[in-house]
């Protein structure tokens, strides 16, 4: 696309938002329920495109990608009435009579720029939120799930209002003009070198962004829990998707007497996942492209390979692998793997464990495998995260009642269920008094020493 077709495009959904098209609930509903019958009439072929582009399963595509929406629609659909209704406010006795309220109100238009790993869900799960909310969205997919973009450039049109929502298509360049545009709100998700690109674009407009990054998820196991169990929750984490997942279980610490005992249940749990040889499982995605591919067999010489390990760059893939004896120092250490490669360290206990976290960027996730009610506390208190997930790995994403988000490097500002919908509107305060019986006379001037005592006996009283 041009840059003058791209400007037209942002253009006419300010129109439409301007005319007032998106902001009756009956038009948001008609394009919840759009996205809805979008996702189950053509389940096939987006299970198609996600083969094309990941070889993901079709049941995976449909766990992870298809249900998840679903779920984020239905919940929308359900609440849309309350949370856009008016929200009264309790005023002081020195405002009385009066009423005080907040109105939820769209913020315009909302570009959604989504990433290559969850194409489906991690693009249409803020614009549910965002057509809830009542704005007009611009969807850009990413060209690296290149079939999945092109089903969505084939159906949105078909399914939901052309005149308040598109799909802009292409790679960095078009990127690149979008980003130059004037936006009421700018969702990314992606990588933190290019959420500074889009954070640095949006404040040349002044446009709030929530920016949904990454980092290293880190995961803490002791010896209070049944260790196959957790092994194979976390084997689960890091291989979905064949690692490539934002909240993946990046490295694990633990003692040394339980590395020696968890080590051998991954490579376990593993197999009862995709059988003796992953790579022949219809269950088990690919990396990404040849890029990727590339620079995670690099990663694999940053440690002493324990389980896994094998690599087919023809076929882009890369089995689910523990690795050993990494230095603090190393580059699988230092920048978020993104891949089927779980690094172990040794630590002394929880306080190490913390320690290191606290002394790091502050990460999306953070998954916590104990039963000791002290030790989760000790967590929840010294570190800092998006989220933190106890015996259990991703998971905590899908449930729509948890806000979704990270926190410094690791994103910032957050969605899913009411969360989203707040993030794309405008929290209106209103206040209404009537002119008599005037009761504000004790603030305005002169100020004699009735309302000089006025003013520091309510400082008392409020202090």
């Amino acid at each position: 696309m041009t840059s003058e077709h791209i400007a037209g495009i942002v253009a006419s959904r300010r129109k439409a938002f301007q005319d007032g098209i998106t902001k009756p609930l009956a038009w948001r509903r008609q394009q919840l329920n759009g996205i809805r019958s979008m996702l189950t009439e053509h389940a096939a072929e987006f299970e198609a495109a996600l083969a094309s582009d990941l070889r993901r399963s079709p049941t995976e595509t449909q766990l992870a990608e298809i249900n998840v929406i679903l779920a984020e629609v239905a919940h929308a659909m359900k609440s849309l009435r309350s949370w856009t209704a008016p929200r009264r406010v309790a005023l002081p006795l020195s405002l009385q009579p009066g009423r005080g309220w907040v109105i939820r109100e769209p913020l315009g238009v909302v570009l959604v720029i989504a990433p290559w790993n969850y194409p489906v869900q991690l693009l249409l799960g803020p614009v549910v939120a965002a057509l809830a909310a009542g704005n007009a969205v611009v969807l850009k997919p990413s060209e690296q799930a290149p079939a999945t973009s092109a089903a969505f450039a084939r159906l949105v049109p078909e399914y939901l209002d052309a005149r308040a929502v598109t799909v802009v298509e292409g790679a960095a360049a078009e990127t690149t003009v979008l980003l130059e545009q004037r936006f009421d709100h700018i969702f990314y998700t992606g990588s933190a070198r290019v959420g500074r690109i889009v954070a640095e674009a949006a404040a040349k407009h002044l446009t709030p962004v929530t920016l949904e990054l990454g980092g290293k998820s880190p995961v803490y196991v002791d010896d209070s829990v049944d260790l196959k169990a957790a092994a194979k929750r976390i084997a689960w984490g890091k291989s979905l998707n064949a690692g490539q997942t934002c909240v993946a279980p990046d490295y694990l610490m633990a003692t040394r007497e339980v590395i020696d005992a968890i080590v051998p249940l991954l490579d376990d749990a593993v197999r009862e996942l995709y059988g003796e040889d992953p790579q022949t499982s219809g269950d088990y995605a690919r990396i990404v492209n040849g890029q990727r591919f590339d620079r995670l067999t690099t990663l694999l010489g940053d440690g002493t390979v324990v389980s896994g390990g094998r690599t087919d760059a023809e076929d882009r893939y890369i089995a689910p692998t523990v690795l050993t004896d990494v230095a603090e120092d190393a580059p699988i250490m230092r920048e978020e793997i993104f891949g089927p490669l779980l690094p172990i360290v040794e630590v002394s206990g929880p306080d190490d464990a913390i320690a290191r976290i606290a002394a790091g960027e502050k990460p999306l996730a953070l998954y916590v495998f104990t039963n000791d009610e002290s030790v989760r506390r000790a967590f929840l208190r010294g570190t800092s995260s998006g989220a933190v997930a106890f015996n259990v790995a991703l998971v905590q994403q899908t449930v729509i009642g948890l806000p979704f988000g990270g926190v410094g490097q690791s994103g910032m500002g957050r969605y899913r269920g009411e969360a989203g919908f707040t993030t794309f509107s405008n929290e209106k305060a209103v206040l209404s008094k009537p002119l008599a019986p005037e009761s504000l006379a004790l603030i305005f001037p002169p100020y004699t020493k009735r309302v000089d005592s006025f003013a520091r006996g309510l400082l008392r009283r409020l202090s």
